[in-house]
């Protein structure tokens, strides 16, 4: 199993990427399939029921506007923010929808999208059937499709679930590692940077200027997102009445430049913030790895170019490229050997292995050596463990938005202890990895993305 840098990193828009990239997603692929096999002209409906995790959360997530927008044929991607924010009002008025983009069958969003909160399907706590009628009516099934959002918008359907989740890629990489020891002794046999193995493993698939490409443009999106984070005032969709504090919390910095209690650290926090508001608003983020940690490596990377990068470390789209080809390394050592989907782990899987990939990839442009990048991931991971995911109203808004914040600090401060060291510590990478996984696997399912527990129930919404 090999993943890619563009798997890790995708652009798509909030609030959460196994909630609402993950369910468009899925509902493209039925509609896929629908066209492959000849049945799309025939359908008449599509009934869409949305289990565990999802059925649970999927309204505050944004799921029934996901899987009508994935029903149309949209891509996370490129969708328009204002038809994305509108679908299920305009699907209601009008009664319809057009599959696949071109196919118009009826519908009635109350009773074809179905959130079946507390069933679980048996393959993962996101699960999702879709199931198409013809004109006679529910008797007249023409097809059925179970697919599974496995966490940063990955999907897979029951065949690919029974391989480990992720379809079998046989490509052959010049240094492919599964697990932490792996990847260090490939950087210290052929005295490589962390950033130099992703990277040739990358070109197996695609010239290096096309991953370049890629992604700066991943960055170039992260900067538009704190950009549109600092500027857009007003409280967040949901009913909780949560104010938007970046743009206030950046007028203030400003302000205060000269102040010197006003240090990095308080931009870092407002970067993960105007991140997260614009996640929480369903605006246009990346995936990394997920759409509920999104602020951390952005943060992270704007705290280093604009307090830390020097000519020292290269070109800054050079430092940049490394930071992100680092911090990707790590997020498929996670994904292969714990996991990044809160559903499955809680927030240990999403703000730790953000907060272990920001450290990752921080460490590299900072001059660690592989031993410190390892060391640093390490310590982003072990000091999120056992971390819960229990948002308020099922919105990624409390305690989301503060936590990414957080993790960022977290990441910065795993950089500083790892770079004071040698590289050697007690608790290697892999270590803190099967701890996540046996820690996710006990972890009680209120926990882990229901809103059926902690601050969930113990918070009175408004």
């Amino acid at each position: 199993m090999t993943l890619s840098v563009f798997d890790l990193y995708s652009i798509g828009i909030g609030p959460s990427s196994s909630h609402t990239v993950g369910p468009m997603r899925a509902a493209a692929l039925f509609v896929a399939a629908l066209q492959e096999a000849g049945e799309l002209d025939r359908v008449c409906r599509v009934r869409t029921e949305l289990f565990g995790s999802l059925g649970a959360t999927g309204r505050g997530h944004g799921s029934d506007r996901a899987v009508l927008l994935g029903l149309m044929g949209e891509d996370p991607e490129t969708v328009d923010i204002a038809l994305a924010l509108t679908v299920l009002d305009r699907s209601r008025e009008s009664g319809t929808l057009h599959l696949g983009g071109r196919h118009t069958v009826s519908l009635d969003v109350d009773q074809d999208v179905v959130l079946r909160r507390g069933v679980y399907l048996p393959g993962h706590s996101n699960g999702m059937r879709f199931t198409a009628y013809g004109n006679g009516g529910e008797d007249d099934v023409l097809t059925e499709g179970t697919y599974y959002s496995v966490g940063g918008g990955f999907v897979v359907d029951e065949a690919a679930l029974e391989a480990d989740r992720l379809v079998e890629d046989t490509t052959q990489v010049p240094y492919p590692f599964t697990t932490g020891e792996e990847l260090l002794d490939i950087c210290l046999r052929h005295d490589l940077r962390v950033s130099d193995v992703v990277l040739a493993n990358e070109l197996t698939w695609r010239p290096e200027q096309e991953v370049r490409d890629y992604l700066l443009r991943v960055w170039a999106v992260m900067q538009e997102c704190v950009d549109a984070g600092c500027r857009t005032e007003g409280v967040l969709p949901g009913g909780l009445q949560v104010g938007r504090r970046a743009p206030g919390m950046a007028r203030r910095l400003r302000a205060m430049a000269d102040d010197p209690s006003i240090g990095p650290s308080d931009w870092a926090n407002l970067y993960a913030l105007a991140v997260n508001e614009e996640n929480a608003g369903g605006g246009r983020v990346v995936t990394a790895p997920t759409n509920g940690a999104a602020g951390i490596i952005p943060s992270v990377l704007h705290y280093y170019t604009r307090w830390w990068h020097d000519d020292s470390h290269g070109s800054e789209d050079d430092a940049v490229v490394r930071v992100l080809l680092t911090a990707a390394a790590i997020g498929m050592l996670c994904k292969m050997n714990a996991s990044i989907s809160g559903a499955e782990v809680g927030c240990q899987g999403e703000v730790g292995s953000a907060s272990a990939m920001a450290a990752a990839g921080l460490c590299e442009v900072m001059g660690g050596t592989p031993q410190q990048v390892e060391n640093a991931a390490e310590i982003g991971i072990e000091h999120n463990l056992g971390l819960t995911c229990d948002p308020i109203g099922g919105l990624v808004q409390i305690p989301c938005i503060e936590r990414n914040a957080m993790g960022s600090i977290k990441a910065i401060n795993a950089v500083r202890l790892a770079l004071h060291g040698d590289g050697e510590h007690f608790v290697s990478l892999d270590q803190v990895l099967r701890t996540m996984a046996d820690t996710g696997r006990d972890m009680h399912e209120k926990y882990k993305e229901t809103s059926l527990g902690g601050l969930a129930v113990n918070v009175t919404e408004c």
